[in-house]
C-alpha cells in the first residue's frame, strides 16, 4: 500500500521540482549567453578539471556526471567537435576510451567559471543566512546518503 506525501510535504516536494526547473533554465541561459557553453558542456568540464591530469575513462566520467552512456557519449562528441576535449582510444583496453580536457576547454572552463559562480551566489546564496546554508548543506548531505547508503 502506498503512504502518499502529505501536504507539507507536497509542497516542499513540488517547490523542490519547480525551483530546480527554473533554477537550472536560468543558470542555463545566462552561461549560454555569457560563455557559449551549456550546462552540459560546462559540467562535463568541471568533473575533467576536478582530476589531476584532466583526463578521464568514459565510465568515470559516466560515474562522474550520472548520466546514461549514450548521453554522454553524444554530449562528448559535441564537445569534441567543438574543440573543448578530446577522445582517444584506451591503449590496454579496446572497449574502452579516454577522455581529456584540450586546452581550449579548459581556457573555456576558465573564462566560464567567474560568472557562473556569481549568477549561482546571485540566485541562491545571495538570498540565505549563513545558517540557512549550513541548513542547507546539512539537508541535501542527508539526501545524497539516503540516496547513495
Amino acid at each position: 500500500m502506498t503512504t502518499w506525501l502529505d501536504e507539507d510535504q507536497q509542497r516542499a516536494w513540488r517547490a523542490w521540482l519547480n525551483a530546480h526547473a527554473q533554477l537550472s533554465a536560468r543558470l542555463g541561459r545566462e552561461l549560454q549567453a555569457a560563455s557559449g557553453l551549456s550546462l552540459a558542456d560546462y559540467e562535463v568540464l568541471v568533473a575533467l578539471t576536478d582530476v589531476p591530469d584532466h583526463r578521464m575513462r568514459m565510465f568515470e566520467l559516466t560515474d562522474a556526471v550520472q548520466w546514461e552512456k549514450s548521453r554522454l557519449s553524444k554530449q562528448i562528441s559535441r564537445m569534441t567537435a567543438r574543440g573543448l576535449v578530446s577522445r582517444t582510444e584506451c591503449p590496454d583496453d579496446r572497449r574502452g576510451a579516454h577522455v581529456a580536457l584540450t586546452a581550449e576547454g579548459l581556457a573555456a572552463i576558465r573564462s566560464a567559471a567567474p560568472g557562473h559562480a556569481d549568477s549561482v551566489r546571485s540566485l541562491v546564496f545571495d538570498g540565505l543566512e549563513d545558517d540557512e546554508v549550513r541548513a542547507l548543506e546539512k539537508f541535501f548531505g542527508r539526501v545524497l546518503d539516503r540516496v547513495n547508503g
